[in-house]
């Protein structure tokens, strides 16, 4: 929607992000309902720990939006990678959605810096090292 057809745009997002929060909200009150043995199962048809599925949620459907952008200032195809590698793509977004840098990578991929600073911050520092890129180079 342009900023023409969207006559008060701010109220407009302020909606949305109420809209969002509610939301979030909702999806939070239907992980409490279940029983402790149906999210165990979950996490375990999942393959992730319990408690990570549990934070995974607390911290919403967004807590990853960065890894994409990394990737791409590395010269790393997010695409690429998901078909050579997905497990190893998902395991990715399970380390950025659970990381607690994400004002300073935030900050770094917004001036595009993050390329030579995210050793120092990122948990995923490793992995991105190890990447073979001829595998999951921008195509």
């Amino acid at each position: 929607m342009s900023t023409a057809s969207r006559p008060y745009p701010i109220v407009q997002d302020l909606i949305d992000s109420f809209a969002s929060w509610l939301k979030h909200r909702r999806e939070l009150n239907e992980m409490r309902q279940l029983d402790r043995a149906d999210f165990d199962r979950i996490a375990s048809d999942l393959r992730i720990a319990p408690d990570d599925l549990e934070e995974l949620v607390r911290h919403g459907k967004h807590s990853a939006d960065e890894l994409p952008m990394m990737l791409q200032q590395l010269g790393i195809s997010a695409e690429g990678l998901g078909r050579a590698q997905p497990l190893l793509l998902r395991d990715m977004e399970r380390v950025c959605s659970l990381c607690n840098n994400k004002g300073q990578c935030d900050r770094d991929l917004a001036e595009g810096t993050a390329a030579e600073n995210y050793h120092g911050y990122c948990g995923n520092a490793a992995t991105l090292e190890s990447l073979d890129r001829a595998d999951v180079a921008p195509r």
